[in-house]
């Protein structure tokens, strides 16, 4: 049931989610002055990797005995620093597009939001390199500046555009490999949807990737010489392509299904509920 802000202040509420610092601060304005874990219940859901030296990596909520932390992926248990906050991982789960993929446009499909402004964070630099192994289309916010400048700098890359979400899978789908040149974030869920489509995935070797994409479902590496090497080696052979890419699709359902996510979900937020 969906209620109004202005309703929240008289509904029972089972579970606050929190997503950031300032909802800490909006929680109690909506719930009439009822504080998310001492009134409440609540849930801090963080979705990103932290930033910064190893050593300043502590998350805001830190040493909670009032809430339960839900980090998406292994990686950023391990590298936020959570003091004595109860902790959980719950994986990514999403969707399935179905198997989409077609492989008939020689290139390698790229998606990444403001992919300039985040630069080496994206492995947006990169680029130029792995162009020249296979063209790249880049879809994603701010993806026509992005290619601009990249082919200012000699780089085969072509803008995708910010497509619409059904758009932009059946864009991607036509691509021959998927191309993860992200250094650091969270797991992308542009990663995960391009395996379940059926993509081959060529990624640099960082974050959660090495666990999310086994040794069938593509390459996986920090040489780029290796992933340059893949970009070809998918580029001439379709069939290899193909055959990755439905190894890819078949991990991703067993790993990222959504089946698996909302029974996750559904098991925590029964235990915090209670």
């Amino acid at each position: 049931m969906e209620v109004t802000p202005a309703d929240l202040a008289t509904e029972p509420v089972d579970v606050v989610v929190l997503q950031r610092p300032e909802d800490e601060e909006l929680a109690p304005q909506w719930l009439g002055g009822r504080l998310p874990g001492r009134d409440v219940p609540a849930v801090w859901v963080e979705h990103n990797a932290p930033q910064g030296r190893i050593a300043d990596m502590r998350h805001p909520a830190a040493d909670r005995d009032d809430l339960v932390l839900v980090h998406v992926t292994p990686t950023n248990a391990l590298f936020w620093d959570s003091g004595t906050t109860p902790t959980h991982v719950i994986e990514h789960g999403i969707p399935d597009p179905g198997h989409r993929w077609t492989g008939e446009l020689e290139r390698a499909a790229v998606v990444i939001n403001e992919a300039r402004r985040r630069g080496r964070v994206t492995g947006t630099d990169l680029l130029p390199e792995l162009s020249r192994a296979m063209p790249v289309d880049l879809f994603g916010i701010g993806s026509e500046e992005a290619a601009a400048d990249l082919r200012a700098h000699g780089a085969d890359v072509t803008a995708g555009g910010d497509l619409p979400h059904d758009a932009l899978v059946d864009e991607v789908a036509r691509r021959r490999v998927y191309l993860h040149p992200v250094r650091w974030t969270s797991l992308g869920l542009s990663l995960l949807e391009a395996m379940h489509v059926g993509l081959p995935v060529v990624a640099l070797a960082t974050t959660e990737v090495p666990a999310a994409v086994p040794d069938e479902a593509g390459v996986v590496s920090n040489r780029l010489p290796v992933l340059a090497d893949a970009l070809r080696r998918f580029g001439r052979d379709h069939e290899e392509a193909a055959r990755t890419g439905k190894a890819a699709r078949a991990a991703a359902l067993e790993r990222y299904g959504l089946d698996r996510f909302l029974a996750d979900w559904d098991a925590l937020l029964a235990e915090v509920a209670a």
